[in-house]
């Protein structure tokens, strides 16, 4: 089963993803952005794809990126799906992104990526 790991701060965004892709027989866990060491939390996580926001109240997604891609310590090199309301695609692709889905998208859409890099 595919673990898929929620990085977004709006409650009812990620309540929906959690249940759709629960739907779709993913293994999902979301990450607690107050919860301290963010890179910490991904490794022990051990993920299969992240699902990330660029935009988070208490940080910036394409930093948490930046520094996952830095960190030569993680033995994986996680696959990360960047979602932005905003077309920061470009943006998130040079930062190490594997792909980004511009909001709102459809739910087919999200699915679909997923089971590219399941």
């Amino acid at each position: 089963m595919t673990k898929i790991l929620i990085i977004e701060d709006d409650h009812s965004m990620r309540s929906l993803l959690k249940t759709l892709l629960e739907i779709e027989n993913f293994q999902v866990s979301v990450l607690d952005i107050n919860g301290g060491d963010l890179i910490a939390q991904i490794i022990s996580a051990d993920p299969d794809v992240i699902l990330m926001d660029v935009n988070l109240k208490s940080t910036d997604g394409l930093t948490i990126l930046r520094e996952m891609r830095g960190n030569t310590s993680q033995k994986k090199n996680y696959r990360v799906i960047m979602t932005s309301g905003e077309d920061r695609k470009q943006e998130c692709l040079l930062a190490g992104a594997n792909d980004f889905l511009l909001k709102p998208y459809m739910p087919a859409d999200l699915i679909q990526k997923l089971k590219l890099y399941s």
